[in-house]
C-alpha cells in the first residue's frame, strides 16, 4: 500500500512538473490556424534570469495592422498576475505557446487604463522572416569581423501619441551615470527614439573591457545562464563603465540565432550591437506603463538585425565597438579613469561618447574641477591617423552650459562621411585647473589707426584674472607695404570666433572635401581655442578647394572650376589673414573686438 501511495505520488508530481514545463523545439502555428477562445502560455520573466508562463485567451487576428500582410494576433491577459500591471515594457518578445506550438511574440500595448487587458503579438512567421534575414547575412558578419556599422540617419518607426498600437519599447537603462547627468541627456536621448531612465543597473566592468577589441562572452565574470525563450536579454549600446542597454525578451532560438523583441528596437536595419545577458530585479506595475528593472550583463553575442517584426543575431562573440577612457586628475586626491565602448553609429556614438565624458565631470562626490579645468581629446583612427583637441572650461557649470557645442564638435570628430572606418579608440584626459582661466578684457587699442608701409603700430591690450590681478601686454605688429589701399582690420578673438571670421564654418559640409585624409587635416586646421587670436586682415573674396582658400581667384577660373564641382569649389566673402599672433596662453577669452586699420603709402 505504501509503495502505491509513493507510486501515486510521483507520478503527480511528474505530471505537474509535466504541466508547467516549457515547450522547447516546437513547430509554429500558423496564423490561419488561430481560433478566437484558444488559451495559450507567454513565457517571461518575473524575477531573476527563470522564464514563467502566464495564461492569455486568444480573442482574434487584427489583419494587416501594422501594414500589408503584418497582422497582430490579439490576446486577453486572463492570468491574475499580469491582469494588475497589463502588457509590462520589458515583456517585449516573450513568446506565445497555443497547443504546445509556437504562435508569436508578445510585442504591442493596445491600451492604457483599460479595464480588461489586452495585448498584441507578432505573429511567429514575422520573426522567423527576421531570423532568416540574420541567417542570410551570417557570411558577411563572419567575414568582417562584423556586419557593416550603421551609418544611415535614424528613422524611429514610432506610432504617433494616439496610435492604438503601440510597441512595448525596450526599457534603455542607464548604468553608471548619476541621475542629474541622465536628467542632462534625456532630451537628447528622446529626441534618438531612446526612453531611457536611470531606474537600472549592470554588472559589468569596464576594465575588463580590452580597449579597442572585439568584445567576447563570457571572460572572467560569472557563468551566464543560458538563453532560452522567454529569457530577458538586453541590446547594448554602450557597454562598461557607462551602460546604456534595452531589455525584452527572447521570442525563438534556433542553433545559436536569436529572436527577440517582437518589434523594432530603433528601427535602424542592418546592426552590429552586444547582445547581453539580463538579470531582471522586479517588475514595477502602473496602470499606464508597467517596466521591467533588470541588470545588464555580459556580452553573449551580437545583434546583426533591428527590423519591424523582431531584432534577430548570433550567440557568440561581440562586435567592434568604439573603446572609451576619459581619465580625471582632479587637483586633489587620486586620477579615476572610466572605461567603456560604444556603439559604431554615426548619430548614436556622439551622444553615447559625450555622455561618459559628462559622467565624469559633472557626476562625481570631489569638488576637484570647480576652478576650471583642461579636456584633451584624442580620437584613434585606424592606421595611426588621430584628431586631437585641447578645450578651457571654467568649471562644471560651464561645460554643462556648453554642452551643445561639445557634442557637436564631438559629432564632427567621429563622423566621417568618405571611408568606411570608425575610431578605434576615443581617449578623453580631463585635468583640474589652480585657477580659473577666464579673463575679463578692460582695453584693446591701437597706438594709431593710420600707417605707412614699413612702419610699427603698437596694439594694447589690458585684461583682468578671473577674482585676481590686472595685466597688460604690448604687441608690435609690422606695417607691411603690400597692405597700402586695402580694407583691413585689426582684431582680437578666441579662436573659434576667427576661424569662422575667415570663412571656415563650424560645420564643414561633406561635399566639399574629397578624401578621409583631407577630411582628418580640415579638422586639424582649427587655431587653439584657449587664448585670444590677435589678426591683421583684409575684406576679401576668398576661393576655397576643399576648405583651402585663395584670394583674388581671376573669375574665369572660378567659373570653369565650380562648373565641374559646385559642391567642392566656392566662393564666400570672408577675412583673410594677413598677419597673426596668439596671446594669453592657458587663458578662458570670449570677447571679439575689431579695430579699422589705414594703410597708406
Amino acid at each position: 500500500m505504501l509503495r502505491f501511495r509513493c507510486s501515486f505520488f510521483f507520478t503527480f508530481l511528474l505530471l505537474a512538473c509535466a504541466a508547467i514545463a516549457q515547450p522547447t523545439e516546437t513547430e509554429v502555428l500558423p496564423l490561419d490556424e488561430l481560433k478566437p477562445g484558444q488559451r495559450g502560455e507567454v513565457w517571461t520573466v518575473f524575477r531573476g534570469t527563470t522564464p514563467e508562463p502566464f495564461t492569455v485567451e486568444v480573442t482574434g487576428v487584427l489583419r494587416n495592422a501594422l501594414g500589408p500582410g503584418k497582422s497582430l494576433i490579439l490576446c486577453q491577459l486572463t492570468d491574475p498576475r499580469v491582469q494588475s500591471m497589463g502588457a509590462v515594457a520589458g515583456m517585449s518578445g516573450s513568446p506565445l505557446y497555443i497547443e504546445g506550438k509556437f504562435a508569436g511574440a508578445l510585442s504591442y500595448q493596445l491600451q492604457k487604463f483599460e479595464t480588461v487587458r489586452y495585448a498584441g503579438f507578432t505573429p511567429a512567421a514575422d520573426l522567423i522572416e527576421v531570423k532568416d534575414r540574420a541567417t542570410r547575412d551570417h557570411a558577411n558578419f563572419a567575414a568582417n569581423t562584423a556586419p557593416r556599422p550603421s551609418g544611415n540617419v535614424l528613422a524611429i518607426a514610432t506610432p504617433a501619441a494616439d496610435s492604438p498600437y503601440q510597441p512595448l519599447q525596450p526599457v534603455f537603462t542607464l548604468g553608471g551615470l548619476s541621475p542629474a547627468v541622465a536628467d542632462l541627456f534625456a532630451p537628447r536621448f528622446a529626441a534618438m527614439g531612446l526612453s531611457a531612465i536611470a531606474l537600472g543597473g549592470s554588472t559589468q566592468s569596464g576594465s575588463a573591457e580590452p580597449a579597442g577589441a572585439k568584445l567576447q562572452s563570457g571572460g572572467d565574470a560569472a557563468p551566464v545562464t543560458p538563453l532560452v525563450p522567454g529569457a530577458a536579454v538586453s541590446v547594448a549600446l554602450a557597454t562598461g563603465d557607462i551602460t546604456l542597454a534595452g531589455t525584452g525578451t527572447v521570442s525563438r532560438i534556433d542553433g545559436n540565432r536569436i529572436t527577440a523583441f517582437g518589434h523594432p528596437m530603433l528601427s535602424l536595419g542592418d546592426v552590429a550591437l552586444p547582445m547581453c545577458a539580463a538579470d531582471v530585479v522586479t517588475i514595477l506595475p502602473s496602470s499606464m506603463h508597467s517596466v521591467k528593472l533588470a541588470n545588464t550583463g555580459a556580452v553573449i553575442g551580437t545583434i546583426t538585425q533591428d527590423r519591424l517584426s523582431a531584432i534577430s543575431g548570433t550567440l557568440g562573440a561581440g562586435p567592434q565597438m568604439i573603446a572609451v577612457e576619459v581619465t580625471v586628475k582632479p587637483a586633489s586626491g587620486a586620477v579615476r579613469t572610466l572605461h567603456f565602448s560604444v556603439a559604431r553609429q554615426q548619430q548614436l556614438t556622439p551622444v553615447l561618447v559625450a555622455s561618459g565624458v559628462s559622467q565624469a565631470i559633472l557626476g562625481s562626490n570631489d569638488a576637484g574641477l570647480a576652478n576650471g579645468f583642461k579636456l584633451t581629446s584624442d580620437v584613434q583612427f585606424p592606421a595611426a591617423q588621430n584628431l586631437a583637441f585641447a578645450t578651457l572650461y571654467s568649471g562644471p557649470q560651464g561645460f554643462a552650459q556648453g554642452l551643445s557645442e561639445f557634442v557637436q564638435g564631438l559629432a564632427a570628430n567621429l563622423q566621417n562621411p568618405y571611408a568606411k572606418t570608425f575610431p578605434d579608440k576615443v581617449a578623453f584626459y580631463v585635468e583640474a585647473l589652480e585657477t580659473n582661466p577666464a579673463v575679463t578684457l578692460d582695453v584693446f587699442q591701437l597706438s594709431r589707426s593710420t600707417a605707412r608701409g614699413g612702419e610699427t603700430i603698437q596694439a594694447t591690450v589690458a585684461w583682468r584674472d578671473w577674482q585676481g590681478e590686472a595685466h597688460r601686454e604690448t604687441v608690435d605688429i609690422p606695417v607691411d607695404p603690400a597692405w597700402a589701399g586695402k580694407n583691413l582690420e585689426v582684431v582680437l578673438a578666441h579662436g573659434r570666433a576667427l576661424d569662422e571670421l575667415t570663412g571656415r564654418p563650424r560645420m564643414i559640409n561633406a561635399g566639399e572635401l574629397r578624401s578621409f585624409e583631407a577630411y582628418l587635416a580640415a579638422m586639424r586646421d582649427d587655431r587653439p581655442t584657449d587664448g585670444a587670436c590677435l589678426a591683421v586682415v583684409e575684406r576679401a573674396s576668398l576661393f576655397t578647394d576643399q576648405t583651402v582658400a585663395t584670394p583674388d581667384t581671376p573669375g574665369s577660373i572660378e567659373r570653369i572650376a565650380r562648373a565641374a564641382d559646385e559642391s567642392r569649389f566656392r566662393t564666400r566673402s570672408a577675412l583673410l589673414p594677413l598677419w597673426e599672433k596668439h596671446l594669453l596662453d592657458g587663458k578662458l577669452f570670449n570677447p571679439v573686438v575689431r579695430r579699422a586699420l589705414v594703410v597708406v603709402d
